[in-house]
């Protein structure tokens, strides 16, 4: 029996599967399709890709292994963060110099505003929320990194400031937290909505997007590349690999370089209004600064959305009702103890140094791994630059830090000890 969380056949079933527009139809390829751009990956990177490159004029084709939003864009938290999940913006210039990493820094800088610009644009139905995006210190020390992050990210013109423990308080409806920051930038979607979205504005614009058409190979053929997959191939002069944590080696070393992390998430009955009105009361998104991170989101049916990390996935489904069901009612207890509706999990990527790493993997080959994290928003601006590549704008003049492929050393060992990590992060947390 298939696994239900991993069977390319279907969506998994999650409260976004459940309450997401329906997915613009299309069909498997069949026999041969010629195009400027192939983009393989019907996720964020993918569908922004395609989306900004057909409105240059380019004729796209994108390829996708199961269906629109199959993976981590279908399956996320839909927090819009304009950040990096570790790195701030003066170590992102250190990692990367100052010629790419202060027009990086910028561009994530926008990137919130840019989902939210796009849903605008295209009358996306996402649930979208701009309401901005906070991070509760979850201790009084920890209140540096809050101080050190509104500072930095203030400097280069974010939106940001800083959150003394009673504002706090008020913007999470509990006294959990010691003060933090926030981002008006931020805020929050239906992930899978959003996906299905995106893929509906690139078809209007003229893409083409094959589903249960998994890549099977990348071969040079004369001038162009040819994409294989079970009932056909794509012929283009340029191609966008964007598979991400779900990538199987189409380039070599390409989906080596990030370790898939399982993330779960959760989803409980509606609330009362009241319950509502209490918690998130101005409609955050709201992730803290642990390393077994707490976050809390709701969504338009007045579902609390959260989720967390286990070490041993066995059995998960029980055990996570249970801890986070705790978790919940203790730093919220007007909400008592919650029940779940929802629990679903998916694969987020991660790399070593958390910082993302983008390629151009050969002349008119772009791919990226690593969101760590924040793909909602990274995705999508970092394909709307892929778009410019393929459009023709010389990679020297957009402002992505390129890096050569760098797979992780005994990859196989470092994805099995992977959730190991959790048990020090829990441990960290209880320390300053």
């Amino acid at each position: 029996m298939a696994d239900v969380m991993n069977d390319p056949r279907h969506m998994p079933p999650s409260l976004w599967a459940a309450t997401a527009p329906a997915s613009p139809p299309t069909t498997p390829l069949a026999g041969e399709a010629v195009a400027d751009l192939c983009v393989v990956g019907a996720g964020y990177s993918g569908l922004s890709t395609a989306l900004h490159a057909a409105e240059a004029g380019l004729s796209v084709v994108v390829l996708e292994a199961a269906e629109i939003g199959w993976g981590a864009s279908g399956r996320n938290n839909g927090q819009v963060i304009p950040t990096l999940s570790r790195l701030d913006p003066d170590a992102i210039v250190a990692a990367v110099g100052a010629d790419k990493g202060e027009p990086f820094v910028a561009l994530i800088r926008d990137s919130a505003a840019l989902v939210f610009d796009l849903i605008r644009k295209h009358g996306i139905e996402a649930e979208a929320v701009q309401n901005g995006w906070v991070q509760p210190a979850h201790r009084e020390s920890r209140l540096k990194i809050s101080e050190a992050r509104v500072k930095q990210w203030g400097s280069r013109g974010a939106p940001v400031e800083l959150v003394d423990r009673a504002r706090m308080a008020a913007i999470a409806g509990t006294e959990h937290w010691h003060g933090g920051w926030l981002n008006r930038s931020g805020g929050r979607i239906n992930p899978l909505g959003y996906a299905r979205g995106l893929a509906a504005a690139a078809i209007g614009a003229g893409a083409k997007i094959f589903t249960q058409s998994p890549a099977q190979s990348v071969t040079r053929d004369g001038a162009r590349w040819k994409v294989s997959t079970p009932g056909g191939h794509v012929l283009a002069e340029k191609l966008v690999l964007a598979t991400h944590a779900y990538g199987d080696e189409l380039w070599p070393g390409l989906s080596s370089e990030v370790i898939p992390v399982r993330s779960y998430q959760m989803a409980t009955e509606p609330v009362g209004d009241n319950v509502h009105r209490s918690i998130l009361p101005e409609g955050h998104a709201l992730s803290d600064t642990r390393g077994d991170l707490y976050f809390f989101r709701f969504d338009a049916n007045r579902r609390l959305v959260t989720g967390g990390a286990l070490i041993i996935g066995a059995g998960y489904d029980g055990r996570l009702r249970r801890r986070i069901a705790e978790r919940a009612a203790r730093v919220f207890p007007q909400l008592g103890t919650p029940r779940f509706d929802y629990v679903w999990h998916g694969y987020i990527g991660v790399n070593q140094d958390r910082l993302p790493h983008i390629h151009e993997l050969a002349p008119g080959v772009y791919g990226w791994t690593g969101c760590n994290g924040r793909g909602v928003a990274l995705a999508t601006a970092i394909g709307r630059e892929f778009a410019r590549a393929a459009a023709g704008t010389p990679m020297k003049e957009l402002p992505l830090p390129l890096s050569p492929v760098k797979p992780v050393p005994a990859r196989g060992f470092a994805r099995r000890v992977a959730p190991f990590a959790v048990g020090y992060f829990r441990w960290r947390d209880t320390r300053d």
